[in-house]
């Protein structure tokens, strides 16, 4: 099992960098990525692959949300997408490459590779090379973490050495519309933890009272969680999670 650089636990994560449209500062924007850089943040950042397989930093499926576009971001090249604005901020949707060479090894880089299967299956690769091509030179602490646990063991496969863990929810079948309710009621007690040879979870704060997460932080397991959206909340989930990921709030440093 490759360890999570003490990094990871030391300094909170921004959640999709630290976003904050009323300063320009889109959720996953470069914009974002230098201001929690700048705030000596650790960052949390999603990939979603382009038509031309590129990994581009990206959280929707769709582009709606967060731009003027419609459409799905996987119809378009990392090039149109690069000329595609961020609603509330000056600047276009980012490559992969591009954040590594902005952090460049500064603070610790969280990565989220957004399930491509659609029912957390195992029709998965293409997003996971093109990520892979792009890290296996990065010399800063990095770990990779998907919800689809197959993604994280093609993660394992391309880049071994880099730390990898699972993004694990209580799957509640409100949130998880789409997905089998066998394949939730699966994936709700975390059976792949080991086979992936993952070495943290980052968990629903919502549900850290799982017995499950409990039993996996006294095997050892290092437990991140999200979202955190306020001190309040922080305190309750730091009784189980060694770290968060936090936005709309400022999280203070550890002591």
């Amino acid at each position: 099992m490759t360890k999570l650089d003490p990094a990871f636990l030391t300094v909170p994560l921004a959640h999709r960098a630290l976003h904050d449209v009323a300063d320009g500062r889109p959720e996953n924007s470069r914009a974002a990525i230098r201001a929690a850089m700048a705030a000596g943040y650790g960052i949390e950042i999603d990939l979603q692959l382009s038509a031309d397989g590129r990994a581009m930093v990206f959280h929707d499926y769709q582009l709606e949300r967060l731009t003027g576009e419609s459409g799905a971001i996987r119809q378009r090249t990392a090039e149109q997408l690069g000329e595609i604005g961020l609603t509330g901020g000056d600047e276009g949707i980012p490559t992969f490459a591009e954040v590594l060479e902005i952090v460049d090894g500064q603070v610790p880089l969280l990565v989220e590779l957004k399930d491509q299967d659609g029912i957390l299956g195992p029709n998965i690769g293409a997003l996971e090379q093109a990520t892979a091509e792009y890290a296996a030179g990065y010399g800063g602490p990095i770990a990779f973490m998907s919800f689809n646990p197959h993604s994280v063991a093609e993660m394992g496969r391309l880049l071994p050495q880099v730390p990898r863990g699972i993004v694990t929810d209580g799957y509640g079948a409100d949130d998880w519309p789409l997905i089998p309710a066998a394949r939730r009621d699966g994936l709700r007690e975390i059976p792949d933890y080991d086979r992936v040879g993952a070495c943290f979870i980052s968990h629903q704060a919502s549900d850290l009272g799982r017995a499950r997460v409990a039993e996996l932080k006294a095997g050892g397991t290092h437990v991140l969680c999200w979202t955190i959206r306020s001190p309040e909340a922080e305190a309750e989930a730091r009784k189980v999670a060694e770290n968060v990921t936090f936005e709309q709030y400022l999280a203070p440093f550890p002591a």
